[in-house]
């Protein structure tokens, strides 16, 4: 922050044209014997109390020096090149100002942010008249990095007891054990090698894109299937919670200058995208503000709740470039976020029970289990206790629970649900929130069975995580198959190909396409190897791209009408294309089905590589 202090026997402004979508009211005024306070914010600047306490005692400090009556703010953006976006700007220029009002004695007046301003001033013109400051908040950064320790950690039994992670016996809880250390004693753990999962996203077109920003990725066709079968899944499960679901489309991008909008978006701090156009805007980074800004314009009576909306959100968060991470660490992903909207706190809770079943039950189905860590409110800690207890005995093990002692954020409660990857590190990938702030600050209303207006609790989830961390634990669940010995594979469901049918000869090839119709008319992705390679090329190569089911056909097959069968991880045998067709659908009951995003024929694909 760059100040020049200007001691003035008179000063007066006049609000004109406006200058930023992001401003006050327009007033105009005048003020004598001043201290002028000339803000310019620049980057990385906040709105943090004592870094701005530091600054108002400076201001307050020569006020009296100078024996000034009053005190001006005044915002100011032509001391810097190195600007904060105008909605920071805003918020950190009023902040100095009530906290200058709390610290001085006399007079103080603040100049609207946001407008052209016509301003007069005489300048007293005696050694301190003129003065300038620049002052910074990583000192305050670092203060406040040591109040954050005010934080503590409880391990919570599911019989209610409470222990001090460090004192607590971890026989037969790993997985936890491994989660306390990264969160409470922040030891880095696992790692050291590459994820082998990394070896089996080349094969599927899961990669960076280069002529992006980083943290992009681009999907190849086998990809896009994965990604849009996750996406139809993800709307499955949310209608499995046995509630009305509205799935939506909407914008990516939001205007700073809407209140809701910059209140919420301030607790993602420097993990914004900002675009500049004709006002600023940011990047969604989930699904909350075209949700809400939906949901605001319905007229919700209590007989609708509870209920959910869907969106799958492109989402943009700005993780350091460093930390980015295939599948797992994107700066631009998709997440099925789904908001269901409930009458009050009580019943926010009873949804819980049901969305915590199902979010184990999904994990559950890849052979995997979560470890839990519970962010609660002090306040919700304390009076919800039995609540986190019973959640924890639902989960058959101890839970940790992370107590802040304030209402920093807008939930009072926010879980994270972690797997243990192969290289033994916690990786969240399913979250639950219950908000107890958003519905007013968007103006999201429910008239209750009193004819009374209210405005419901809101619970936040991705009950799979972002499709590509639901991706990411698949692939990781591989690559802890492939460790233990097992032939690594990826569910049925979720394979690009199903089945590949490999004719011996070009003369076997008519039948590769009667059972390829028959196949596909089921539903079930199938392509044809029709290259002029060896059998054994193509077979392994097959083999290399995972496909559950590789189907060769010859003359003998032709005139029997059969299938001579390699089903991954299960060995080979002879089968009918009928009795295939049952034992993949059967297989893949319940899950979505999507077509195949590539030409049938092998020989019709250019190669990638």
């Amino acid at each position: 922050m760059r100040v020049l202090y200007i001691h003035t026997e008179r000063f007066s402004w006049e609000a004109k044209d406006p200058a930023l979508d992001v401003r006050d009211e327009p007033t105009s005024g005048r003020a004598e014997n001043a201290l002028v306070v000339f803000v310019t914010v620049e980057k990385g600047d906040t709105a943090d109390e004592d870094f701005l306490r530091q600054v108002a005692r400076d201001v307050v400090d020569v006020a009296r020096k100078v024996k000034a009556s009053s005190i001006v703010i005044y915002p100011y953006a032509h001391l810097s090149n190195e600007l904060a976006r105008p909605y920071t700007a805003r918020e950190v220029v009023n902040k100095l100002y009530e906290v200058v009002k709390s610290e001085f004695g006399g007079e103080v007046h603040k100049a609207p942010f946001g407008y052209y301003k016509a301003f007069e001033l005489r300048c007293l013109g005696h050694p301190l008249s003129e003065l300038s400051r620049t002052f910074r908040p990583e000192q305050t950064r670092q203060e406040k990095k040591v109040e954050e320790k005010r934080d503590f950690y409880v391990v919570l039994t599911p019989t209610g007891e409470e222990y001090d992670p460090a004192k607590f016996d971890y026989g037969g809880y790993e997985d936890l054990r491994i989660l306390v250390e990264k969160e409470v004693f922040k030891k880095e753990l696992g790692g050291g090698t590459e994820p082998r999962y990394l070896e089996y996203l080349r094969k599927f077109g899961f990669e960076w894109e280069p002529m992006s920003d980083v943290g992009h990725m681009r999907y190849a066709p086998d990809a896009t299937i994965m990604m849009e079968l996750v996406e139809d899944y993800a709307y499955m499960t949310a209608k499995s919670l046995e509630i009305p679901v509205f799935k939506i489309r909407g914008t990516n991008m939001f205007k700073l200058a809407e209140s809701a909008i910059e209140t919420h978006a301030k607790l993602f701090g420097e993990r914004l995208y900002v675009v500049e156009s004709d006002t600023d805007l940011i990047l969604r980074y989930a699904a909350c503000f075209q949700q809400f800004a939906m949901a605001k314009d319905w007229v919700i009576s209590h007989r609708h709740l509870p209920f959910g909306i869907l969106e799958i959100a492109d989402s943009y968060r700005h993780e350091q470039p460093g930390e980015t991470v295939l599948l797992f660490r994107l700066r631009r992903f998709y997440m099925p976020d789904l908001h269901i909207f409930t009458r009050d706190l009580q019943e926010a809770i009873n949804v819980t029970y049901k969305l915590h079943e199902v979010i184990f039950r999904e994990i559950g189905k890849l052979g995997r289990t979560y470890v839990s860590l519970y962010n609660v409110t002090e306040e919700f800690y304390k009076s919800h206790r039995q609540y986190l207890a019973e959640l924890a005995k639902r989960e058959g093990k101890p839970i940790l629970v992370r107590v802040l002692p304030g209402q920093k954020y807008y939930w009072v409660l926010n879980v994270e649900f972690h797997i243990i990857d192969e290289l033994g590190r916690p990786r969240e990938i399913a979250t639950f929130q219950i908000d107890v702030g958003n519905a007013q600050r968007f103006g999201i209303k429910y008239v209750d069975e009193n004819n009374q207006t209210r405005y419901p609790v809101i619970i936040h989830t991705a009950i799979l995580g972002s499709v590509e961390r639901y991706l990411y634990a698949v692939f990781d669940t591989a690559a802890k198959a492939e460790k233990e010995g097992k032939t690594p594979r990826l569910p049925t469901w979720l394979s690009p190909v199903q089945v590949r049918i490999i004719p011996i000869t070009k003369d076997n090839l008519k039948y590769a396409v009667e059972v390829a119709d028959r196949l596909e008319a089921e539903g079930i992705r199938v392509d044809i190897d029709d290259r002029d390679e060896t059998l054994s090329k193509r077979v392994r190569e097959a083999e290399t791209a995972w496909v559950p089911y590789i189907c060769v056909v010859g003359a003998k097959e032709a005139s029997e009408g059969t299938l001579s069968v390699r089903e991954r991880g299960g060995g080979q045998y002879r089968t009918t294309p009928e009795e295939l067709i049952k034992k993949i659908k059967d297989e893949v009951r319940g899950y979505p089905s999507r077509p195949l995003y590539l030409p049938r024929f092998l020989s019709q694909r250019p190669s990638r590589y």
